[in-house]
């Protein structure tokens, strides 16, 4: 089966499985899953699955990439903070819905990789930083939409903080992989906050901080457009 016959085959699973939003679809459709599948797992490109990355991370599979997608509700001309850049695929599929991706990685292996596969692609509207994903981008919010790609025990605070009026957060948590539930957080135009479930999900956990060997250099990397003249 080629891969185009494959990919078919998935959008018409995600179809089934309830994923309605046209839009969603299409970015699934547009973006090459293969360019973010480690060589030796391309010919898995297109199933239903999640895929290990390196780090101890994954690529996670199609189905919860668009759950996590649609329930996000993403518009045009919207700025999009991502927690988690792994592969790159999750920021990817966001920059085919929004005007900007935002998106934070702590593993500074991956976080390149992701950035030459964006230059690639020539997503230019996505702009990354090396960083705590616990602490958010201050300096670039409000965000109109977060979405994190890792799941901490409970819902991050600062995160919270950095969404702007009428946004969503849309996140995993539990305590292990076992008890993590996708929830949406509403933040109302009066400053209340509501929260609902969008199902039981496994993902890795939301690690504070950076790994020893990459505090010393964590930072803004310019936007992608800059780079070539960064759902995982």
């Amino acid at each position: 089966m080629t891969i185009e016959a494959r990919k078919i085959r998935l959008i018409m699973q995600l179809r089934r499985a309830g994923i309605s939003d046209t839009e969603v679809l299409s970015a699934l459709e547009r973006i090459p899953r293969e360019a973010f599948v480690p060589k030796s797992f391309l010919d898995q490109a297109y199933e239903n699955k999640a895929l290990p990355i390196g780090q101890g991370q994954t690529l996670s599979q199609p189905q919860v990439v668009a759950i996590m997608t649609q329930g996000l509700k993403v518009q045009k001309r919207q700025k999009v903070l991502e927690i988690g850049t792994g592969s790159g695929y999750q920021a990817a599929i966001l920059s085919r819905l929004c005007r900007r991706v935002y998106t934070i990685e702590r593993y500074r292996e991956l976080l390149e990789v992701a950035e030459k596969r964006f230059i690639d692609l020539r997503l230019h509207n996505i702009t990354t930083r090396l960083g705590d994903g616990w602490k958010g981008w201050p300096e670039q919010a409000p965000f109109d939409r977060i979405i994190v790609t890792a799941a901490p025990p409970s819902i991050p605070g600062k995160l919270v903080d950095q969404l702007g009026e009428g946004g969503l957060l849309v996140l995993p948590v539990g305590r292990s992989s076992h008890d993590q539930e996708l929830l949406r957080i509403t933040r109302h135009d009066d400053g209340s906050l509501s929260e609902e479930s969008l199902g039981l999900v496994r993902f890795v956990p939301l690690v504070r901080g950076l790994p020893d060997d990459e505090s010393g250099g964590a930072g803004t990397r310019a936007p992608i457009a800059a780079v070539n003249g960064g759902g995982r």
